[in-house]
């Protein structure tokens, strides 16, 4: 597709909430980012995908607009999450904090970059504390000025990865004391992550836990860009990747019959790596194991495509696009 003035404005945010088993609740937060309480749609902003995972309780909501209206699209949505849904409550196996736990944002356009991005995630985190109070805020990335740090090292610094982290030790960036209700909320800004799950037919987790080891970006030999956790999910181990962009020149080898995918962002290169070699790896390691893969999830699209459908769903003023396509599986 080709690019278009509105397209080289656009930024994404794939906002994680902490529920996904009343979905119709879920999809009212997707609204509340669509369309101001007078209900008239807020142009230049589609929502694109809602990712549900019941056994994670936990839902992913793919919003994109220009840069010059994310903010209000992304505040709305938060501010309704945290009307409906309560951290007293709730259960689920995947790791969270807050009723809104990730508010990432991530720039797709060539005329929007990283920093951008960060100066709206900043005014996000100082607006949700505004307008609902007792939420609280750590900020990772770009808009953790000017250390940068990111978001794996922020949760560990916050005790996401624990099961019961302790709130009156955590020291938020904006807002208060993290209160019960709406937990902690995880707000920042980087080149986009991609977010792809490999489940694996077993229910052992501690190979599970070997097999994200080794493909984990820290380990040598791992993965570029690629953070993973292993969790239990339906009866079998998700392989759970938090998939980077990493700065820098892709390496010139295919892999599993793909090229390393590629874009720039300020005119500088960045790439990632393919789904289909995150597949492979982690079947090349389960298969010593005599264990195949299930399937595998792209939570939120790749940046291209993102981009591409969101260009797509509002050149015909689609505002419910995920109406359109729920989810994507490979």
């Amino acid at each position: 597709m080709a690019s278009t003035s509105l397209g080289r404005r656009l930024v994404a945010c794939l906002l994680n909430v902490s529920e996904a088993r009343r979905k119709d609740l879920v999809e009212t937060v997707a609204k509340a980012a669509l369309y101001d309480s007078a209900g008239v749609r807020r142009e230049e902003t589609t929502v694109l995908n809602i990712f549900n995972d019941h056994d994670y309780n936990r839902s992913v909501i793919t919003i994109v607009s220009t840069i010059d209206s994310i903010r209000e699209a992304v505040l709305s949505a938060c501010e309704k999450a945290c009307g409906l849904f309560d951290m007293r409550t709730h259960t689920g196996v995947h790791p969270c904090m807050g009723a809104v736990d990730l508010v990432p944002i991530y720039p797709l356009g060539e005329e929007v970059g990283v920093e951008d991005c960060a100066e709206e995630a900043r005014a996000v985190a100082q607006g949700l504390t505004e307008r609902v109070r007792g939420t609280s805020v750590f900020l990772f990335g770009w808009a953790d000025s000017p250390r940068q740090r990111g978001l794996a090292q922020r949760r560990k610094e916050m005790g996401w990865f624990k099961k019961t982290a302790d709130m009156q030790e955590i020291r938020p960036d904006v807002g208060p004391l993290p209160q019960k209700r709406f937990g902690l909320t995880g707000v920042g800004a980087s080149p986009y992550v991609m977010n792809c799950n490999v489940t694996i037919d077993t229910q052992d987790i501690a190979m599970g836990r070997s097999i994200a080891a080794a493909i984990r970006e820290s380990t040598p030999g791992g993965l570029p860009g690629v953070q993973v956790l292993a969790l239990p999910h339906e009866g079998a181990v998700e392989i759970a990747c938090n998939v980077e962009s990493v700065q820098g020149t892709p390496p010139s080898q295919m892999t599993a019959g793909q090229p390393w995918p590629a874009f720039t962002i300020g005119g500088q290169p960045y790439y990632h790596a393919p789904a289909s070699l995150i597949t492979a790896r982690v079947s090349e390691l389960a298969g010593r194991h005599n264990v195949s893969t299930k399937s595998t999830a792209l939570v939120g699209f790749t940046p291209h495509q993102c981009r591409g459908l969101a260009e797509l769903a509002l050149s015909q003023e689609i505002a419910e696009y995920w109406k359109e396509q729920r989810k994507i599986h490979m």
